[in-house]
């Protein structure tokens, strides 16, 4: 799933090539994708004749900020936005078609259909799901130590998945948890409220630095594109442990293990990461 960096990069990406487009027909080929308007018909009401002023991002979501409304769009697993030609043939998995009045077509693509849509009227959004459920943006200035203290002391869930949960804060996912973790030298199996107050100083400048080295190499898990530009993030050189099962450990040379906590795939080095 595209974390924080990976929905950074799209972001950026799709700006050079939708900016000040003006919608001027929208198709749905699968339904499910919206879930806000349930109605397709209120859903054109909402998007035909709007030009996308900008595009902004609140962690895993991409906001689409139209004149009068706002498109929140989540990927999930496998979905991915490019622009086209009207006249190009559309591909296989192609669910939602924006129409613009040049010609143009914005088109989401998502083989495993889990992707979703949430149209509001703008200044509505951050009212509703899925957004009011979100914690702070680690790029916010609403996240800071304190805070991140403050939440963690109110939990004996283990770290790895309290950084996991997005009502905490919002971006994080399984390669960047793995590595901030390593990089703060804490075990993932800690339990959160018995972090000392230097410990979650350690593990938020890590996110932080973690997350901004990432979104300048363009992430690392990136598989979206625009006009087949197939632009693809290089963070994966940079990994120290996720993925790195059973390779020597970049710091002592000790083979990273892997685990499962929650249910997801954990990478550590259980010399760095002392339990």
């Amino acid at each position: 799933m595209p974390e924080l960096p990976e929905v950074e990069t799209i972001k950026e990406t799709l700006k050079r090539f939708v900016i000040d487009k003006t919608i001027s027909d929208v198709s749905v080929y699968w339904p499910n994708i919206i879930k806000q308007p349930d109605d397709i018909e209120q859903l054109k009401n909402l998007l035909i004749g709007q030009t996308i002023c900008d595009i902004t991002r609140k962690g895993k979501f991409l906001l689409f900020q139209l004149d009068d409304a706002v498109l929140v769009s989540h990927l999930r697993m496998e979905g991915k936005y490019s622009v086209h030609p009207s006249v190009e043939p559309v591909k296989k998995h192609t669910h939602v078609i924006f129409e613009f009045s040049n010609g143009e077509e914005l088109r989401y693509h998502d083989v495993r259909k889990f992707g979703t849509m949430h149209v509001f009227k703008k200044g509505d959004e951050l009212n509703h799901k899925p957004l009011n459920q979100l914690g702070p943006d680690p790029f916010d200035e609403t996240f800071t130590v304190d805070y991140f203290y403050r939440r963690l002391k109110r939990t004996d869930r283990l770290i790895k998945s309290v950084l996991l949960d997005q009502t905490v804060v919002a971006g994080l996912g399984n390669i960047y948890v793995d590595e901030t973790l390593f990089k703060a030298n804490i075990h993932p199996l800690k339990k959160a409220n018995k972090l000392k107050k230097k410990e979650v100083r350690a593990i938020w400048e890590a996110a932080i630095s973690t997350l901004q080295e990432a979104v300048s190499l363009g992430g690392t898990t990136i598989r979206s594109y625009v006009n087949s530009q197939g632009d693809m993030g290089m963070f994966q050189q940079e990994l120290f442990v996720y993925g790195q099962e059973n390779e020597p450990c970049k710091v002592c040379g000790k083979p990273i293990v892997k685990m499962k906590i929650g249910g997801r795939g954990t990478h550590v080095c259980v010399s760095c990461q002392k339990q």
